[in-house]
């Protein structure tokens, strides 16, 4: 009888397994792309043959593989090598030399874009750049900077580039900010539709095809170089099914994807919502395809009528009246053809709204064991959870908070963020959890941030929201973001603990997450992650087991200069000088007086200059930071 020997053995290391049997051990052996055992160092190396790896841990913690419950990679990888990157940065200075940097080396006519990922609040400056800031940094490149969901700005080349004139009318839920004779300022803000703010990025420059390969093999490094192993790709705005999973599903074939995904799907055609998701249900079905690439059912978006937002420098939008009947029509159709699915909803209105629906559907047609599950659901109350609870249904949080909550305190006040979301409420009433970060437009795509905040409840600009009675412990942090959001895809018997049979996915940490301080939290990174029994990536002291790419292309990208995500000790701006004349940092004063509140400097702090409007998300725009 042939003796099966391990591909890799682990040993003298932490292992967080996650497993109730053996939460801990030192030593683990990989086979055949799954768990093959764990135990002591002495059990494991009986499992070695002779052409085992045999990696010495040192002491390190390992964890089981992330998974990011809420993530738009499919889409984001296809601009990944486009962008740069401000997450991390610790100053507005360094951001500006980073700008300054690639502007200089970027050819026309592409353009400089940063997209999502940062807040002013991680600044020591705890201000934005300036428009004149950024006019200076790159004078002839077209820039275009997103700031989470409420606004970006622009050079005066982009400007250009994008069609922006005196005469351009504000577009509906939108404003472009002008001058006193008129003229745009570079400032486009999301009042609150962010239509204008995705209509104008998408006239930058597209990647051709092998450049967008190259750019999703980037990411996916990146999001391993962080110790993530697996995803749910949340659809999104101008992501057409299967035409722009193109890129997807040839690395796919071509067996390079170094992370696994499962897809929903996203309705993309206001008022052909229900008509989208009949015409794929002809094409695909629930969990179909394989453990690097499989479906997941419908959603983010399911009825544009039935989206709320997120922006809260804005009040919160009133839903429109055919909400139910838009939203009933594309459920019933879902639950009836058994489709797992997910539902955007910042606000509890919206969600009891939704519910409403739902219940009424499962009084003749039963939901039954089908998986689905709202996501944000920042507000939402315990009545509501109660009743999500009861029809069998989840919720997937992510760190929208840690971007925002200085903005949600200002308009809120801080008792009403103090369990915003309440997820040591769901927790508690049983209702499936799992963690996420609805990266790359927004928020980071960085799963520590994420953990930090679940732990901490602290915002990336150091502002405590929660107190402790809604912070998690580190490995409830943990669970989150491994079978929790390995149940959101029906994959909890194979994903989320290393446990034997279960995936070989797993990632060994620069510094032990479970005992480094707080704010350590936020500078992990994995220094080698493995997927399916396989290293795909490895740094330091593993450096040769490392699966290196071709350099990221075109030859002029962000990430071939800067990488991905970035850290407040790494600085690029040594001497760098104030670009406007007017700067408080450097001892006078910018004409906007910068305090660290977005809302002020844009005059949004009284009442009364608050602009009115409708539901944002009723005029069809699904391109928003989803």
């Amino acid at each position: 009888m042939s003796i099966a020997y391990a591909d890799i053995v682990l040993y003298n290391g932490r292992i967080t397994t996650l497993h109730a049997e053996q939460p801990e051990t030192s030593a683990i052996a990989l086979a055949a792309g799954k768990v093959l055992a764990i135990g002591s160092d002495q059990e494991m190396h009986a499992n070695a043959g002779p052409d085992t790896v045999i990696i010495n841990l040192a002491g390190r913690r390992v964890l089981p593989g992330l998974n990011d419950s809420h993530l738009h990679l499919i889409r984001g990888g296809l601009n990944y090598n486009m962008e740069l990157r401000w997450e991390g940065v610790g100053s507005v200075q360094d951001a500006l030399a980073m700008l300054r940097l690639q502007a200089a080396r970027t050819p026309a006519p592409q353009w400089v874009r940063v997209v999502g990922g940062w807040s002013e609040f991680q600044f020591k400056e705890r201000r934005m750049p300036t428009l004149a800031e950024i006019n200076a940094a790159a004078p002839d490149t077209p820039v275009f900077i997103l700031h989470l969901y409420d606004r970006a700005l622009l050079n005066a080349a982009a400007l250009r580039a994008a069609g922006i004139t005196k005469e351009t009318p504000d577009p509906a839920g939108g404003r472009i900010e002008r001058d006193a004779r008129g003229n745009p300022t570079g400032m486009l803000i999301a009042e609150p539709n962010a239509m204008i703010l995705y209509s104008t990025l998408a006239k930058g420059p597209k990647l051709p095809l092998e450049d967008q390969i190259n750019s999703t093999r980037h990411f996916m490094r990146e999001l391993n170089r962080l110790g993530v192993t697996s995803c749910i790709d949340a659809g999104g705005g101008f992501q057409n099914y299967p035409e722009d999973y193109q890129v997807i599903d040839q690395l796919h074939a071509e067996g390079k994807m170094t992370l696994r995904i499962a897809y929903n799907l996203f309705t993309q055609n206001k008022g052909g919502e229900l008509a989208d998701f009949q015409k794929w249900s002809g094409m695909v079905t629930p969990y179909s395809g394989d453990s690097y690439l499989r479906h997941n059912g419908a959603g983010e978006m399911l009825a544009f009528s039935a989206a709320d937002f997120e922006d809260f420098l804005q009040p919160r939008p009133e839903m429109a009246s055919h909400m139910e009947q838009d939203l009933g029509e594309v459920v019933r159709f879902l639950v009836e053809k058994r489709w797992p699915f997910r539902l955007h909803a910042t606000y509890d209105e919206t969600i009891g709204r939704a519910l409403d629906v739902f219940e009424s559907i499962d009084r003749d047609t039963r939901f039954g064991d089908l998986r689905w599950f709202f996501d944000h659901a920042e507000t939402v109350s315990s009545k509501n959870l109660e009743r999500i609870k009861r029809l069998g249904g989840g919720v997937a949080v992510q760190h929208r908070m840690a971007f925002q909550g200085e903005y949600f305190v200002d308009r809120y006040g801080k008792k009403a963020a103090e369990h915003t979301p309440p997820i040591r409420k769901m927790l508690e009433l049983g209702v499936p959890v799992g963690g996420g970060t609805d990266a790359t437009r927004v928020a980071s795509f960085n799963p520590w941030v994420s953990l930090y905040w679940l732990v901490t409840g602290k915002t990336l600009g150091g502002l405590a929201l929660y107190g402790e009675s809604n912070c998690l412990e580190r490995e409830e942090a943990l669970r989150l973001w491994t079978s929790g959001s390995a149940y959101k895809s029906h994959e909890e018997s194979v994903k989320g603990t290393l446990a034997p049979g279960m995936y070989a996915d797993l990632t060994v940490l620069s510094a032990d997450f479970m005992t480094v301080p707080d704010e350590a939290i936020k500078a992990i990174t994995s220094v080698m992650t493995i997927v399916g029994g396989k290293i795909v990536y490895a740094a330091g002291d593993y450096q040769q087991h490392d699966a290196p790419l071709p350099p990221a292309s075109p030859d002029w990208s962000p990430v071939r200069y800067f990488g991905g995500h970035q850290t407040p000790d790494t600085h690029y701006a040594t001497h760098a000088a104030c670009a406007s004349p007017g700067c408080s940092v450097h001892g006078h004063a910018h004409h906007h007086g910068h305090d660290g509140k977005l809302s002020r400097w844009l005059g949004l702090d009284q009442d009364s200059q608050r602009p009115s409007f409708d539901n944002p998300w009723a005029i069809g725009c699904g391109c928003f930071a989803y």
